[in-house]
């Protein structure tokens, strides 16, 4: 895999109720990844931009949802979440204190 490709898999965390729960309580972080991520591509992007060691990696596909919009039948996009679990010790710190 190349530098180029790694910083493109992930595109933003998902920030919920959800997932602030999963980070406090299982050591997990949720981020939303491009559509042709694999879990070795997160797993690997996760290491190198955060510098902490991954433990495993799910991946969630949600499709959108078909909305009407003034009449007219309009869609939501579609979302690729990854589910990334931390080994003991690591952390990631979002806010970016020291």
């Amino acid at each position: 895999m190349n530098q180029e490709r790694i910083h493109q898999i992930l595109v933003s965390p998902h920030v919920s109720e959800k997932a602030s729960l999963l980070a406090d309580e299982c050591n997990q972080h949720v981020f939303r990844v491009i559509s042709t991520a694999t879990k070795a591509e997160v797993k690997t992007a996760v290491e190198d931009m955060f510098k902490v060691k991954v433990e495993k990696v799910r991946i969630l596909n949600i499709t959108g949802k078909t909305k009407r919009f003034s009449g007219r039948l309009g869609k939501r996009s579609d979302i690729r979440k990854a589910y990334v679990t931390l080994s003991e010790g690591n952390d990631i710190d979002f806010a970016g204190s020291n």
